[in-house]
């Protein structure tokens, strides 16, 4: 019986189909015994939340998703932001914008009902707060003016937190410039963001100096955030100045064509906050007679209101000329005073007031001095941000120090002869203020993300 031999085409195929199937196995194999290799690990397009936690949170099609991770932690700093960061970022935008759509400065006073949520920070409890604004150190018995908070008609304030405000500051320096209003403001700053640290020891100025009124530059350093807030006095924001009068005697000058003198600390800021309109309803700079100055020249008579406009003016294309359009400059508005019967000099009064002004005109009341300023802000090639606090202390007629701007005397009555009917006590309005710069930064970083 003869055998039949195998055709040679078919054994061809059966070698050619061997030579291939071989190496197609070894090489599925390796892929598979390496896909726990870490040296041949192929990072994903999106990356960990947290990079640290091997039982990261993934991100895909804005769903977060727990997954345990065969994969070990790797640095991503290198790699794109996560799609949590970018979700994150896309929140912190969209109540940017929310919060850029609305107007801040037109709202109500709503008190605070539920309690423990205002005051801020606790009366007689904050260590920088002076003399003259500490109104319950002082005697001041009444307290339901330490309960309103300023709320917007088309918006809610975020709620202020000192951590929040110290991490936006991380590594800057934020500085208030202008006279007592500022102060009280910048006193206000320093006891809200106090108030919140948990090592209070961490802050403190960096001189050693305690807040007085005769002192005009303050630096207080955050050493946890390398931060620091300060306050530059300079009552009209161009330079005060001295002349020899015929007699020889010495009489006050105020150059409105030349910047202040503390100018050059200004530059050193990274968020600036100017304020000034008191000083100019003063004696001598509402007279205007010999005492207004442009180049060598000095006005026998010279209008108060023109002179503020040429100040501001000059105020103005200063910042345009110094200061990065990068920083932030804030203009802080005029406040409202409350006198009856006079003004701080001749007899006016507030003293017993203990509730806002809830109707009348002087809610509508808008200083010429302000519409200088929005003006003059409107011409700048890099607009500062009007924190326009003018109408919203309208309301506020019961914030005032009034009798209670000095410490009690054992033994004597509080005088009721010169009352403080423009600054404020604190706790108080300019804590309000301040949750408006707060609300400002989160306005201006959140135009920063991309």
């Amino acid at each position: 019986m003869m055998t039949k031999k195998p055709n040679s085409s078919f054994l061809l195929l059966s070698l050619l189909f061997l030579l291939f199937l071989v190496p197609l196995f070894y090489l599925t194999k390796t892929s598979l015994d390496n896909s726990s290799s870490d040296t041949n690990y192929v990072v994903p397009k999106q990356t960990p939340f947290n990079t640290t936690n091997k039982n990261h949170i993934f991100v895909n099609n804005n769903v977060d998703i727990n997954v345990t991770s065969p994969f070990p932690a790797l640095d991503f700093s290198s790699f794109p932001r996560s799609g949590v960061s970018q979700i994150d970022d896309l929140r912190k935008k969209e109540e940017g914008d929310l919060l850029r759509r609305c107007d801040l400065y037109e709202g109500k006073w709503v008190k605070d009902e539920d309690g423990g949520n205002y005051p801020i920070y606790k009366p007689r409890a904050c260590p920088f707060v002076d003399e003259a604004f500490d109104c319950q150190r002082n005697g001041r018995l009444d307290s339901e003016y330490l309960k309103w908070r300023w709320m917007p008609h088309g918006c809610e304030l975020p709620r202020f937190s000192s951590a929040s405000f110290l991490e936006r500051l991380r590594g800057k320096r934020l500085m208030l410039v202008g006279d007592s209003m500022n102060r009280n403001q910048f006193e206000s700053l320093l006891c809200m963001l106090w108030e919140g640290l948990s090592n209070k020891s961490k802050m403190y100025e960096i001189h050693g100096y305690k807040i007085t009124k005769g002192r005009g530059y303050y630096v207080f350093k955050f050493e946890d955030y390398n931060c620091s807030v300060e306050f530059v006095r300079s009552h009209f924001l161009v330079k005060e100045g001295i002349r020899l009068n015929a007699q020889g005697k010495s009489n006050p000058t105020l150059s409105i064509d030349i910047i202040d003198k503390s100018a050059n600390r200004w530059k050193q800021a990274d968020i600036l906050v100017f304020n000034t309109g008191h000083w100019w309803a003063h004696g001598k700079t509402a007279r205007g007679k010999n005492y207004y100055k442009e180049g060598d020249n000095i006005y026998p008579s010279f209008d108060a209101v023109e002179a503020y406009r040429r100040a501001m003016k000059t105020w103005a294309k200063w910042i345009d000329e110094n200061i990065s359009s990068e920083k932030l400059v804030i203009y802080r508005g005029y406040s409202s005073a409350h006198f009856r019967g006079g003004d701080w000099d001749s007899g006016g009064s507030c003293n017993g007031e203990t509730e806002p002004v809830l109707r009348g005109d002087i809610l509508d009341s808008y200083p010429l001095k302000m519409k200088i300023v929005g003006e003059v802000i409107k011409e700048m090639k890099s607009p500062a941000v009007l924190l326009n606090v003018t109408r919203l202390t309208n309301f506020r007629k019961d914030g005032h120090p009034s009798i209670y701007g000095k410490a009690l005397t054992e033994g004597k009555k509080v005088s009721t002869r010169r009352q403080d009917c423009s600054h404020w006590c604190l706790p108080g309005v300019p804590d309000a203020w301040n949750e408006l710069i707060f609300t400002t930064l989160v306005v201006h970083q959140s135009s920063t993300v991309e």
